[in-house]
């Protein structure tokens, strides 16, 4: 199952709207069966490693970190190509939450006379496919919230330059992250003043992130790339080109839990915020970051300077939301720290 998981990963970032799935089909204790879901979300893991493990499947036992789908999708149900393959055991880490399936996998099997055995690393399931769950418990995506700062955190000099504050192996870690997560979310303010890419770079060809523009107003479109939507507010125009989403306004701004709903109606499980310090106050205030990572260079520069985080109007520490270290790391001269809400 360890196996599995370490398969299922490859598919973060690369196969919304469906789950991050690995699969390993085993037989006297030979590997003889291994997949994991494909980019676009097909085929499924299950589907791949029976491909491999053909006529050997007969009698094995599958190690899936999922429960096999059972409904009829683009795809058959999975369970039933478990069963067809004469699968003897299935082993799962995670039940699936999805009204469609939900425990029906399990029972298909073991109404087939398949051995089921359940909740097999469980927690690394559900650490592997934690946006997946959100959206499907919760309406929503991941929102991981990534911010490059100065040691007194700042994103930028009081005259906005900016690049670069972190070195070159920092910023190779943004392009993992963007890597592993579906579409890399930004603010208008920052879309107007850097037009920035948003695209993953240095992992060769790879499936892109969708870009994703959160702006009230007009804003001018991106550099040519992956596919654009901006959520802006009810009576507002979409950014020329963009798959434009409407959004309640709250206050003076959108309203994020609306948006970020939007966004998980439409399909997505992980989304990468990368600024600006508005949007990373707004995302906190209303506690929807589910992971924090700070990236952090070895210099100040200044009460001046550009604050990477905007206004949280805190009177009290009491009211401050608290995260707690998960784990750090050098890259580089620089420090990479991961947080996640205490």
């Amino acid at each position: 199952m360890d196996h599995a998981l370490r398969l299922a990963r490859r598919g973060l970032g690369q196969v919304w709207p469906n789950p991050a799935v690995g699969c390993v089909i085993v037989k006297d204790g030979v590997v003889v069966g291994r997949g994991w879901t494909r980019p676009g979300g097909r085929p499924h893991a299950e589907a791949v490693a029976l491909a491999q493990a053909g006529g050997a499947a007969r009698g094995a036992t599958a190690f899936v970190t999922l429960e096999p789908c059972a409904h009829h999708g683009r795809t058959p149900p999975c369970a039933e190509a478990l069963i067809a393959a004469g699968v003897a055991r299935v082993v799962t880490a995670l039940t699936d939450p999805d009204p469609r399936v939900a425990g029906r996998g399990h029972a298909m099997l073991r109404a087939a006379g398949i051995d089921v055995v359940e909740d097999i690393r469980a927690a690394g399931a559900a650490e592997v496919n934690r946006g997946f769950l959100l959206r499907v418990t919760e309406g929503r995506p991941m929102v991981t919230l990534k911010l490059a700062l100065s040691l007194d955190g700042r994103i930028a000099t009081s005259s906005g330059e900016s690049r670069w504050i972190t070195g070159e192996a920092a910023r190779h870690r943004v392009h993992l992250l963007r890597f592993t997560h579906d579409a890399v979310l930004v603010g208008g303010g920052t879309a107007r003043a850097d037009a920035p890419r948003l695209d993953v770079r240095g992992f060769g060809e790879v499936a892109q992130p969708l870009r994703i523009v959160l702006a009230r107003g007009a804003v001018p479109p991106l550099p040519e790339g992956a596919p654009v939507w901006h959520l802006h507010g009810p009576g507002g125009a979409a950014m020329a080109g963009s798959g434009g989403i409407a959004v309640p306004v709250a206050g003076e701004g959108l309203d994020l839990r609306a948006a970020l709903a939007a966004l998980g109606a439409r399909g997505l499980t992980r989304v990468l915020c990368e600024g600006g310090g508005r949007l990373a106050a707004g995302l906190l205030a209303a506690g929807l970051v589910d992971e924090l990572v700070v990236m952090q260079a070895g210099l100040a520069l200044g009460a001046e300077g550009r604050p990477g985080v905007g206004l949280l109007a805190l009177s009290r520490l009491a009211d401050a939301r608290r995260f707690r270290l998960i784990r750090s790391f050098a890259a580089g001269p620089d420090l990479v720290s991961v947080w996640r809400p205490a």
